[in-house]
């Protein structure tokens, strides 16, 4: 079975700011649901409900030594989706690294998060009972700096072994980023 279509909007806002090693931002984002959804496929394009979700992050970024530790806290509101009548409960989550660089461009380290759902979830089309999740992960990861135009680009490949799980799937995650800056 194939889908084609659009995915959902995800507008975001930020604010960062620095005073030395010490590096914090806080953010607000959500996801507008305008993407191809269907109740009946496996998989859909769309998440098919509203969300908001806000936080803030730290970084301690030691430029002498190359030692950088990073986390990110946040919580994530979902609405109803009005096709299947369920909604997903409150969650939180907890995104960290540790990492050394290695040279000017490449970094090692350790990499993990924790999904805590705080409300669980209802609704009429709640079939399964109101339950809360959760999950945690830890792994390696590398990173590496380089240049595009004379601006500075990043990569980062993550693999994690994920455990602590209850009401949800289990088992190994790997992620890929990649910032490419654009404009002037």
């Amino acid at each position: 079975n194939t889908t084609n279509g659009t995915t959902d909007i995800y507008p975001l806002a930020s604010l960062a700011w620095n005073k030395g090693n010490n590096n914090y931002m806080t953010y607000l984002t959500g996801a507008i649901p305008v993407g191809t959804y269907s109740p009946t496929s496996l998989s859909s394009i769309g998440i098919g409900h509203g969300a908001v979700d806000a936080g803030g992050g730290y970084t301690y970024l030691n430029n002498t030594t190359g030692l950088e530790f990073s986390s990110v806290v946040g919580a994530t509101y979902n609405m109803k989706n009005n096709q299947t009548n369920y909604k997903n409960g409150i969650d939180s989550h907890l995104d960290w690294s540790l990492s050394q660089f290695l040279s000017q461009n490449w970094q090692v380290g350790v990499a993990g998060y924790v999904y805590y759902q705080l409300t669980p979830d209802s609704g009429s089309g709640d079939r399964v009972g109101a339950f809360k999740s959760r999950v945690a992960a830890v792994g390696p990861q590398v990173g590496y700096l380089f240049k595009i135009n004379n601006k500075q680009a990043y990569i980062n490949l993550r693999a994690y072994k994920e455990f602590w799980a209850q009401n949800r799937v289990d088992g190994y995650a790997t992620i890929a980023t990649i910032s490419i800056p654009l404009g002037k």
